[in-house]
């Protein structure tokens, strides 16, 4: 058995253990929820199970930590050409939620700003939604069984699958918002093309194809979508917005709709503070309950954290997984971490009912932060 097929193994068995972790009915009934907006109570370090000095110790590291070079830029790739709003970061921010409470807070966290690739979680629930809602039959129905806009009527492009979107192994090929698919990540070098399926990709023009197709399967702009079925219900405020790009309008029933992006690669992408995304990460580390009202279900989450076999430390599109410490050694292997440039994380850590994210922090500093936060916990 080669190393990637034991990562593969390995990881699965996490899955099932962080599966446990996160379909704990007992804990979500008996669990804090914050209240609307600004209303989230908070607790002490101390109350909380943390050596305050040791917290305040990881969180001067965050801070000494920060990315000065955090913010958008895409002028060392092919056709960089920005199409979409961009924003500079607001600073180095971050909260710290144990047992649903904030526990830490530095920095402004209601301070809204680009969040990169953390979008592609907030798009894979969308599709999660979609697949509930009997939108998507299954996940391996072809993508252009349900999509009549010409994305999906070639040879190459016929046999892919709303799985195959998901995590990111379609193979796509074309051309979309005047991004063609072999210019991203490839910095302009053409490859051979690639059976759907076979080959995993982290490929924002493939990411934005899935975003259409979803706009197509709904009928309605996504952010409708996620506003009404998860960020009113988990009392966001509303400051957030999902951007496209400028030339990413299409008639949706003949009416102009925008198609978001699923990141901020050429701009665009979700706009939200560090405080709308902690409660988004807290909706699942309560297993997709928000309250008295399962907001996405578990069986979602179940596929979403499932390893995908090509790079098994990536479940659908952001869920990174930790699987034997494949992402960051330090923290628990059941942990999952939402990523974007810059870097945007938000942290699950089901070991220890805890939530962190931390915006604008150099990535090579985080598995340091993690043993910090950790070693804090008494």
């Amino acid at each position: 058995m080669d190393r990637a097929s034991r990562t593969f193994l390995s990881n699965l068995t996490i899955v099932f253990l962080l599966t446990a972790a996160l379909l704990a009915p007992a804990a979500a009934q008996q669990a804090y929820y914050p209240g609307k907006w600004g209303d989230w109570e908070k607790r002490s370090p101390e109350q909380a199970g943390f050596d305050a000095q040791k917290l305040q110790r990881a969180i001067a590291f965050a801070e000494e930590s920060f990315n000065a070079r955090g913010g958008y830029s895409a002028a060392r790739e092919p056709y960089p050409e920005t199409i979409g709003p961009t924003k500079a970061p607001s600073g180095m921010n971050g909260l710290i939620v144990r047992n649903g409470y904030i526990v830490a807070e530095w920095g402004n966290t209601r301070a809204v700003d680009m969040t990169f690739s953390v979008t592609k979680t907030y798009l894979s629930t969308v599709a999660g939604l979609a697949f509930e809602q009997g939108l998507i039959r299954s996940l391996d129905d072809r993508v252009g069984d349900y999509v009549q806009d010409g994305h999906f009527d070639t040879e190459h492009n016929a046999p892919i699958t709303w799985f195959q979107l998901l995590n990111q192994t379609s193979g796509w090929e074309g051309t979309l918002w005047g991004k063609p698919d072999w210019a991203d990540r490839y910095r302009g070098s053409r490859r051979p093309s690639e059976t759907p399926g076979q080959h995993w990709r982290y490929n924002d023009v493939r990411v934005n194809i899935l975003a259409l197709s979803l706009l197509q399967v709904w009928r309605r702009p996504l952010p409708q979508v996620l506003k009404e079925h998860i960020m009113d219900r988990i009392d966001a405020s509303p400051t957030w917005r999902w951007h496209g790009y400028r030339n990413s309008w299409v008639l949706v029933d003949g009416v102009k709709m925008q198609s978001v992006s699923g990141g901020g690669h050429w701009g665009g992408g979700m706009f939200v503070s560090t405080r709308d995304h902690a409660r988004f990460g807290l909706l699942f580390l309560r297993q997709g309950r928000w309250k008295d009202r399962q907001l996405i279900s578990q069986d979602w989450i179940r596929r979403a954290s499932t390893p995908t076999a090509q790079r098994p430390v990536y479940g659908f599109m952001n869920w990174f997984l930790n699987g034997d410490g494949g992402m960051y050694s330090n923290a628990p292997d059941s942990s999952v971490f939402f990523l974007g440039a810059g870097t945007n994380m938000i942290w699950l850590d089901p070991d220890h009912d805890m939530l962190v994210v931390v915006r604008w922090i150099q990535r090579p500093k985080i598995n340091e932060f993690a043993k910090l936060v950790l070693d804090a916990i008494e």
